[in-house]
């Protein structure tokens, strides 16, 4: 059994100097087959990402549909009221995957997103994890949340990542209605 395990290995190296393939791993799950390299490569390299402004605040919509941005830390606890955060990268244009921690002061009564893939929420229910991948626009990427019943208020944090490093951290309160 030995001598044709060698011998079928024997034969495979030969066909893999003549086809110019390299034959990997015979006696392991994983056999790779490669192709010859080629001739001219070159490397990939995604743009740098550079943050030239980042803000957080409330967005307005007015009886038009014109959308309106409010920079602020203290947000009205308004069922509808929409806060969050945009930033503007310098000179980028193309898709960019970010990451968003978001740190409420208790849990809220219920979770809920547009687009639950990619979201997730901690086992003590106070902090949801969004990542995504974003068309930036002119530069700006940017994400917002909607006071739900239940929101509790208080102080509230984002973590934005970029690549795996933190971009910025926005600290702000939400503050019940008068």
């Amino acid at each position: 059994m030995r001598m044709r395990f060698w011998a079928a290995r024997l034969v495979l190296a030969s066909l893999s100097l003549v086809l110019g393939v390299t034959v990997a791993g015979l006696n392991s799950a994983g056999t790779v087959l490669a192709g010859k390299t080629p001739s001219s490569s070159r490397s990939i390299r995604p743009q740098p990402i550079t943050v030239s402004r980042s803000e957080f605040g409330v967005k307005k919509v007015d009886a038009q549909g014109k959308v309106s941005f409010l920079p602020t830390t203290k947000i009205t606890l308004k069922e509808g009221e929409a806060y969050g955060w945009r930033i503007k990268l310098q000179n980028y244009q193309g898709k960019v995957k970010w990451r968003e921690v978001l740190r409420l002061p208790k849990p809220p009564e219920t979770w809920g997103t547009e687009n639950s893939d990619g979201f997730s929420i901690s086992a003590d229910g106070t902090t949801a994890t969004s990542e995504r991948t974003q068309t930036s626009v002119n530069g700006v990427i940017e994400n917002f949340w909607t006071i739900a019943p239940g929101d509790p208020p208080g102080q509230y944090q984002i973590q934005v990542y970029i690549d795996g490093r933190i971009i910025t951290t926005f600290e702000f309160e939400i503050v019940a209605a008068k």
